[in-house]
């Protein structure tokens, strides 16, 4: 599935000095367009589109392939967008094993990558690099709330996750802040569907917590056959677990489960309160996390843009590091590893007129960071 798209113009446009300083930029979006987690993908296209429609750009060219959640694929693609597209940036992976694939061989062809979601502890740290830029979080951010919001009624949990990069990195992060005894500790399979065995070994475990990081349809399946299981161990995650895209589909099996976010839709700030209506009107739905991520990466690349030409990337990266955005988040700004630091927020799941959506419970940690960015060196 491929698109090309000329920036349209729209209601939210650049100042003119901006507009005049700006050359034309190419952008490469690979993201997850089918399969199960094409419901990530396609909030992430869509948030990112939003901003370009906004922006009244009529100098940017943004192309769309699906990855279909497949690293070989995403490899592939992004040789063909630097090569034989000329794109300038690229952005738009979901998920952390195919960024690890796709964004050795990007920078090394001298392109910047900047993440609407994928953010491996191993490019926050040791193979950081000048032109890998994170609008999203590092991937541990998020568990790591959760990891202290457990401490205050939790003393023996059990935590699963999917076996792959971000899987591991979500563990790693909950522990990192969890204090109480870990009951078990258990790796799925990416793009699992059948849970019976994990959840006979929560019934087992003796727990009195459930921590599960499972985004897309994998936390979609976990989640039903939780409920149908009758174990009562009450469920707490990130907000990837329990996003808008994947409220619909778990149905209210989800209603009063605690997660956590960097963005929720109650947030009151004016980019906020003119984003989440923006997306509603545009597509019909509210946004999730993984919208509002690439509607911030889109911002950072067009802001950047007006200030330098991508072609010179010393220029081009302060500027993107500048981040000189107005977040729905509220607070955002890069650290030394060109990774978020930024306010996270425990949620709780509750219905709206009718809709699952989450809503803000407490902020739980201000100006938060990872653990990695004393490791990057670039």
């Amino acid at each position: 599935m491929k698109t090309s798209l000329l920036a349209a113009t729209a209601a939210l446009m650049l100042g003119s000095a901006c507009m005049a300083s700006a050359e034309p930029v190419k952008i490469g979006l690979i993201t997850t367009l089918s399969g199960g987690g094409a419901g990530l993908g396609v909030d992430t296209r869509d948030g990112f589109m939003l901003a370009i429609k906004q922006s009244g750009r009529k100098d940017v060219t943004v192309v769309t392939e699906d990855d279909a959640q497949k690293p070989e694929l995403a490899v592939q693609i992004a040789d063909k967008m630097i090569q034989s597209e000329n794109v300038d940036v690229l952005t738009g992976i979901v998920w952390s094993n195919l960024l690890m694939a796709v964004q050795p061989g990007v920078v090394a062809q001298g392109k910047f990558y900047v993440s609407t979601n994928a953010a491996p502890a191993a490019l926050a740290g040791a193979k950081c690099d000048p032109l890998y830029f994170n609008a999203a979080y590092q991937n541990d951010n998020l568990h790591e709330a959760m990891g202290e919001y457990a401490n205050k009624g939790y003393k023996k949990m059990f935590i699963m996750a999917p076996n792959y990069p971000a899987g591991k990195d979500s563990l790693t992060g909950f522990k990192r802040y969890y204090k109480g005894t870990v009951a078990n500790e258990v790796y799925t399979q990416v793009g699992q569907t059948d849970y019976a065995a994990e959840i006979a070994q929560i019934r087992a475990s003796g727990a009195d917590g459930v921590f599960v990081f499972l985004p897309g349809g994998m936390g979609i399946a976990f989640m039903k056959q939780y409920a149908q299981s009758g174990v009562k161990t009450p469920i707490i995650g990130p907000g990837f677990s329990f996003s808008q895209d994947v409220l619909p589909a778990i149905g209210d099996a989800a209603l009063g489960v605690k997660a956590s976010g960097q963005w929720v839709k109650d947030l009151d700030n004016a980019a906020n309160k003119a984003f989440v209506p923006a997306f509603e009107k545009e597509y019909g739905r509210l946004p999730s996390i993984y919208a509002v991520q690439a509607f911030d990466a889109a911002q950072l690349i067009l802001s950047a843009s007006s200030k330098a030409s991508v072609k010179d990337a010393k220029a081009f990266a302060a500027a993107l590091n500048a981040a000189d955005i107005k977040s729905p988040r509220g607070n955002f700004k890069f650290n030394t590893n060109r990774h978020p630091i930024q306010d996270i927020y425990v949620t709780e799941v509750v219905k709206e007129n009718g809709v699952l959506t989450n809503k803000t419970v407490e902020k739980i940690f201000t100006d938060h960071s990872d653990a990695y960015a004393k490791e990057c060196k670039k």
